[in-house]
This record gives C-alpha cells, structure tokens and sequence, in this order.
C-alpha cells in the first residue's frame, strides 16, 4: 500500500538537470526529423539557463511554416516532451533553418525604421499581432533608442506591440 501522499510522490521523482534536459529535447527533434523524413543536424547550447536548440539542413524549412507558425508547434511539442520525461523543463528557444535568427534580425530593423518615421511624425503605431518572442525581440530593439516607449496590448494570439513617441528625442 503506498502511503505517499501526492506532495511526497512528486518530491520522489528525479531531478534532472539542464544538460539532461538537452539530450532529450535532442532525441526528440531527431525522432521528429525522421519520421518527417528529413535530414538535418540538432544542436544545443545552455546560456544564462536557457536551452537553446538549432535544427540545420537544407531539408529542415519544412518545419519552419508560415511566420514560423510550425517552428513554435515543434518548439511546444519538444517542451511538452522534456517535461514529461524530466519532471521539469527549462526555458527554450528553437531555431530551425536559421528562421529565427533572420526573423530577429528583421524585426530589428524594422523597428529601427518605424522609430525613425515616429522621432518625425510622433504618434504611435501599432504592430500586427506576434508571438511573446517576436514581441520581445521589438521591445528590446526599441529600447535602444530614445524618445519611444513600447507596450503589448490584447491577448494571445491577437497581442501586438505599440510603438510610441513619447516626445523627449534627442538627436
């Protein structure tokens, strides 16, 4: 008879860390990539506690989808799974195909050239709605300029970034 209450139950599971967390996270995308029929390479990286995953290959873009729609499904589901197998997950970030990297850099500039066209106009422009990591990426690349503030409005998935002139620009 197990007398463990749940709270005990849970405290029995092991602890795994961030680098076990990565193999499995690595094994999964694999698994993926062949079941898909695809050639690729998984890499994985831990900085500041955050797993970062990188799936190459010229075959890989299949998984990438519409506004990289795909990439954060596969994303999910790699989360969905280390959880489950390690009783835990940590923070993550995919990058399939080099998507993410170009989407990042696109965002910036495009903030950059909205914050110019509002240091002349002043006002305040509202993006299309984005995933967190897409709005993330515009709050910092906007925080590097002075004379805007940013903040989110709506819910997921229908949250956008505001851009807004706050009237004190220096050039």
């Amino acid at each position: 008879m197990d007398t463990n209450t749940p709270k005990e139950a849970k405290q029995d599971k092991p602890e795994h860390s961030i680098e076990d967390q990565a193999k499995v996270a690595e094994e999964f995308l694999s698994g993926l990539l062949a079941s898909f029929g695809l050639e690729g390479e998984i890499s994985s990286r831990v900085e500041d506690e955050v797993l970062y995953l990188d799936v190459a290959g010229d075959q890989t873009e299949a998984l990438v989808g519409p506004k990289g729609s795909t990439m954060h499904a596969v994303l999910e589901l790699t989360r969905t799974t280390v959880q489950r197998r390690t009783f835990g997950a940590p923070r993550m970030r995919i990058d399939i195909a080099g998507y993410g990297a170009r989407r990042r850099e696109a965002l910036t500039i495009y903030t950059g050239k909205l914050v110019e066209q509002l240091k002349e106009s002043g006002g305040e422009i509202m993006l299309e709605p984005m995933n967190a990591a897409d709005r993330k990426v515009v709050h910092d690349a906007a925080a590097a300029y002075e004379g805007v503030r940013t903040y989110s409005e709506g819910e997921d998935p229908h949250r956008a970034v505001i851009i807004a002139a706050t009237g004190d620009v220096s050039d």
